[in-house]
């Protein structure tokens, strides 16, 4: 399992379902204080949730490392970003929690603009509204409509 902040829940999770070796994807909040929240009260921004993608995935078809490419290439980067949409890598284990750290470090050595990722250990995840999961596929959109993927 694997726990992504990258935005926009909807675009997140859609970007992560068409990838070959994702098993299952869920959207939820996570990283707050308040129990069971609602979409309304996690985009108040006063919850201290984020909105979440749990991905259940298969390491032999696709190994973290690249569920973290896949995070820094579709993460919003636009500024002035909500609070509720802030980039977050929740870690599930140890070797995950290097891994996404090794990643970043990485990362913020090339050139533009450093967006600032918290790496936090996963919490308790709130499953969200049923009619947030799996947004694109209930409403008839495509995969990749957003124009606010970078990868």
């Amino acid at each position: 399992m694997a726990t992504f902040a990258a935005g926009c829940f909807w675009d997140v999770e859609a970007e992560f379902r068409r990838r070959a070796g994702v098993i299952a994807t869920r959207v939820g909040y996570t990283g707050g204080d308040v129990s069971d929240p609602t979409y309304e009260q996690v985009s108040s921004g006063d919850t201290g949730h984020v909105e979440a993608v749990q991905v259940v995935f298969d390491p032999a078809r696709i190994p973290y490392s690249d569920l973290l490419s896949l995070f820094w290439g579709i993460l919003d980067r636009s500024p002035g970003m909500d609070e509720n949409q802030r980039p977050v890598i929740f870690y599930h284990s140890p070797e995950q929690e290097a891994a996404a750290e090794d990643f970043l470090k990485r990362i913020m050595r090339t050139p533009g603009v450093p967006v600032p990722v918290e790496v936090r250990p996963a919490g308790t995840f709130w499953e969200a509204e049923e009619n947030h999961q799996h947004y694109y596929e209930k409403c008839g959109q495509g995969y990749g409509t957003s124009t606010k993927f970078w990868g």
